[in-house]
Formats: structure tokens, C-alpha cells, sequence
């Protein structure tokens, strides 16, 4: 048996309210946000913190809710706010099937997060509308499939789920592809924005330079991967070259994240632009 330890923060940061959920097993931490503009809910913290963020929920009033994406860490409090609010709930048009079951997912996952019961969304379109002002609903796979940003039209604020989480990535899931990671990175930069809200980091004042610290280090990997790469170099000595440390959740994970997998993505990239 393990013990859960958990805790929740409550942040303002100019129109938008934050909550920090905080969930810790046998040292090992990790926050998750949820954040409540114009009325509108972006994403909905783990069910592992669900008495948490149930507090925080009770006092808003919540006209609508967004997911960046489907994981569990995301969406697991939306089945619980589907059964107490009357609202729509907007999730990327891929997801919507397998969000209609219980998720599946490793049971690593399962103790930091607990589970994401079934809940019914409606597709996200190009834009959402609240109270005041119009979101733009910005495609970033890379992360997941189904990723999205949410930009906000009125005051500049992007809302970036998972894609941001840290400037020097050093592992990631085995369903992460970072050569798309670092297309939506790039993508964002179309729009006009300073302040980053990430899901992971919480509120970034001066976020469009994290941003672009992101991009400038996955395209430094993307450079050493290219030459070790052209020196035939293996997977696993690249790996042991360019990430040299052991980090733990590739044990915990069973290698589910690690950092190979951002290797393997480069090179499933130089070679579709060897075949063009």
C-alpha cells in the first residue's frame, strides 16, 4: 500500500482564478491545474485530488468547460462536474469515443492520479465564446494527438495544457512525438501573448520567452541527434549521450516515459526527409 498525500492552492492572477492541486506518494510530487476565466473552466485537475478541486469547483460559477486534452491528470474531475452542473464540456473531436469509458492507463499512473471515470463532451470548434471575449482553439499535438491551446482574444493569455510543462525536456510518454511538440511550440508564436497559463508550471508572467527557451533547446536536441545520428550512432548511445542521467519514472514507467523516446522521434524524422 502506498500513502497519498494531498493539498490544494488557490492563486488570482489578474481575471483568472487557479487552483493548484498538489499529490504526492512516498516523496515523489507533482502539480496539476485547473483554471476559471469569463466562466469558462479550463481543464479539471486529477480525481486523485477530486475532494480538492471539488472545493474549489463549488465556488465558481461555471458556464462552460474546456479540456486541453484527455489524460487523466486533465479530465478527472469532469464526470463529477457533469453530474453537479448543468454545462457544456468541450474536448477535441478524437477523444470524445474512448472519453465515453473509464480510462485505461498504467497503474503508476493510477496512484499519482487516481482514476478518469467516463464522461459525455461535445467537439471543440476553431473558437469558443464566453461572457466577454472570443478564445481561439489552437490545434498542438505533440504531447498527445488530441492537445490543444486556448487563447484568449481579449486579453492575450494562452492557456497551454501540457505543451510548455518545463523549458529542457528530458523525458517524455511513449505517445509523444517532440517533432510535433516543437511544430506547436513554433505555432503559438502566430498569436500575440506574453502570459502563459501551463497545467504543470501554473501562471507564467513572461511566458511567450519560455516558449521560445523551449524551442531553442528541442532544437538543440534535434541538432545533436542529427550528428550522432549521421555517425551511426544507436538509439541507446545516443540516449546515454545527450540524457546521461537515470531518471526514476523510467523505471516506475516501465520506460512508458523516457528519454529514447525523443530520440526515436528524430530519427523517425530525419528519415521520412531522407525519402523525400
Amino acid at each position: 500500500m502506498f500513502t497519498r498525500e494531498t493539498s490544494i492552492e488557490i492563486h488570482h492572477n489578474g481575471h483568472v482564478q487557479s487552483a493548484q492541486g498538489k499529490v504526492a506518494i512516498q516523496g515523489f510530487g507533482m502539480s496539476v491545474y485547473s483554471f476559471f476565466v469569463d466562466g469558462l473552466l479550463i481543464d479539471t485537475g486529477s480525481n486523485s485530488l477530486a475532494q480538492e478541486f471539488q472545493s474549489f469547483f463549488s465556488l465558481l460559477s461555471i458556464e462552460q468547460i474546456a479540456l486541453t486534452h484527455s489524460h487523466e491528470d486533465h479530465a478527472g474531475n469532469v464526470a463529477w462536474l457533469q453530474q453537479q452542473k448543468d454545462v457544456p464540456i468541450y474536448l477535441h473531436r478524437d477523444s470524445l469515443t474512448r472519453c465515453e469509458t473509464v480510462g485505461d492507463y498504467p497503474m503508476y499512473r493510477q496512484a499519482l492520479w487516481g482514476e478518469r471515470p467516463a464522461f459525455v463532451a461535445q467537439p471543440l470548434g476553431a473558437t469558443l465564446q464566453t461572457k466577454t471575449t472570443v478564445w481561439d482553439v489552437i490545434e498542438t499535438p505533440g504531447h498527445t494527438t488530441d492537445h490543444v491551446a486556448f487563447y484568449n482574444r481579449e486579453t492575450g493569455a494562452m492557456f497551454t495544457g501540457d505543451l510548455y510543462v518545463q523549458s529542457k525536456t528530458k523525458v517524455v510518454l511513449d505517445e509523444e512525438n517532440i517533432v510535433h511538440t516543437l511544430a506547436s511550440l513554433k505555432k503559438l508564436l502566430n498569436y500575440d501573448f506574453k502570459e502563459v497559463f501551463c497545467c504543470h508550471a501554473g501562471y507564467l508572467p513572461n511566458g511567450r520567452e519560455k516558449i521560445m527557451e523551449k524551442i531553442a533547446y528541442i532544437e538543440q536536441l534535434e541538432d545533436k541527434v542529427r550528428q550522432l545520428y549521421k555517425q551511426g550512432y544507436s538509439v541507446e548511445d545516443m540516449t546515454r549521450s545527450i540524457f546521461p542521467r537515470d531518471y526514476p519514472i523510467t523505471k516506475v514507467s516501465g520506460e512508458q516515459w523516457s528519454s529514447k523516446h525523443i530520440i526515436t522521434a528524430f530519427i523517425n524524422q530525419f528519415m521520412h526527409e531522407s525519402l523525400l
